[in-house]
């Protein structure tokens, strides 16, 4: 069952994003799409490239998901929303977050290796 955001909760995030100056929301409808899209991969651990359709063209939400860590703004959510009971569902850490072994160093051909045994 996928987890989508209550109007309440969107309501609140885009709040916030409207208010940071190095956001560009665009329409609400397109911004809202593209943070369910990055909670979907979080949500899942899988690849950008198996973002399903319904969210948009998975390169395109990577660039934006990539500009938007550049500019520190998912820090400042996080900051944002940190205390708040109603958006903890939201707030991810780097315990529930897969990578890869090469994300942590071991080369890919080690990985590969490693992974058929």
């Amino acid at each position: 069952m996928a987890r989508e955001l209550r109007n309440e909760q969107w309501t609140r995030i885009l709040e916030f994003l409207k208010q940071h100056r190095g956001v560009y929301v665009g329409t609400e409808l397109e911004c809202r799409r593209f943070i369910e899209a990055v909670l979907w991969i979080t949500r899942t651990g899988a690849p950008w490239r198996d973002l399903p359709e319904r969210y948009g063209n998975w390169n395109s939400v990577y660039q934006r998901f990539a500009r938007w860590n550049e500019r520190g703004i998912w820090a400042e959510m996080l900051s944002y929303f940190a205390d708040d009971p109603d958006m903890e569902w939201l707030i991810l850490d780097s315990s529930i977050v897969r990578a890869h072994m090469s994300a942590a160093g071991a080369s890919k051909k080690t990985a590969v290796r490693l992974h058929r045994l």
